[in-house]
């Protein structure tokens, strides 16, 4: 099994032709009005109507106007088919409309309609206390697996020759920093870190969701006490890597501005559905879209 990137004619399809049977399935907050933003990346920078503007390659936008008080005003997403044509034709369907900062019509361009190579949804949250995600990621478990492995002092732990060293770069998925095994080994983790959740804070809404290159486990239980507030998090961040050693990205716990990958969103660097996931076990071929297979 290899891993490449996605085509922009394999972008199009899977959100025409696969994502659509997926919408039912997301998680019940993720709605055209919860998360207080979408954001989409893409591979290469695209032009914004405002001459002179830099072109983006990632783009944030609210899904609420909101007046001087902060209190909302004018939805930019009536319901989840709008979010969905904004991600099949960003710059066709920008919220923005015909402002400056909108991207740039693609009539009046050479440059190609984009395609996203993620969708992102922030977690920061209009309808309920901001979204708990924990990020782990295979890469920093494989920078760790080096770091054991080469006692090569001038290679850095975030240094490229490292992974080399220890035979990271060459091992399937050839080319990407991790190892199948990195892979495998953060969705364990992940499931440790829903056990954790379960047992430690009698949690019971819980979700784990393969991200392509590691996973996000979510707590979606309430916090009345708390409301999920930064000491909290702060808590949960040290629990979590101290007396369990979990390798997780603490800033995303912590960072209310932070966005994740939309579930069922296509990863375009690996191939893979954002898939929410049952078991450690999961293999990932089967996130392979179907217009990937062909």
């Amino acid at each position: 099994m290899t891993w490449r990137h996605a085509t922009r004619e394999e972008i199009y399809r899977y959100y025409t032709e696969e994502f659509p049977s997926y919408v039912d399935e997301l998680p019940s907050f993720i709605t055209a009005k919860g998360p207080k933003q979408y954001a989409l990346a893409f591979r290469e920078p695209y032009p914004v109507r405002k001459d002179g503007g830099p072109d983006k390659d990632f783009i944030r936008r609210d899904t609420w106007q909101t007046n001087v008080s902060g209190d909302r005003t004018t939805t930019a997403f009536h319901d989840f088919d709008d979010v969905f044509e904004f991600i099949r034709h960003p710059a066709r369907n920008d919220p923005l409309g015909r402002s400056d900062f909108a991207l740039a019509d693609p009539d009046l361009l050479d440059k190609p309609d984009p395609r996203p190579d993620a969708v992102y949804y922030a977690l920061d949250h209009w309808e309920r206390p901001w979204v708990l995600l924990i990020d782990i990621d295979a890469k920093t478990i494989a920078r760790e697996r080096a770091a054991q492995a080469v006692s090569d002092e001038d290679a850095t732990e975030d240094s490229d020759e490292l992974l080399d060293s220890a035979g990271i770069l060459e091992a399937d998925p050839a080319g990407y920093p991790y190892a199948f095994e990195d892979i495998e080994r953060a969705i364990e983790y992940g499931f440790e870190v829903r056990d954790i959740f379960e047992d430690d804070f009698n949690a019971e809404e819980t979700m784990v969701v393969y991200s392509g290159q590691g996973v996000h486990v979510y707590l979606l239980d309430s916090d009345p006490a708390h409301r999920y507030d930064a000491k909290s998090r702060e808590v949960l961040n040290d629990l979590l890597q101290n007396p369990y050693e979990i390798p997780i990205d603490p800033v995303v716990t912590a960072d209310r501005r932070r966005v994740a990958r939309l579930p069922y969103s296509l990863h375009a660097d690996v191939c893979s559905i954002v898939t929410p996931i049952e078991s450690p076990t999961f293999d990932v071929r089967s996130a392979t879209p179907e217009v990937v297979k062909e």
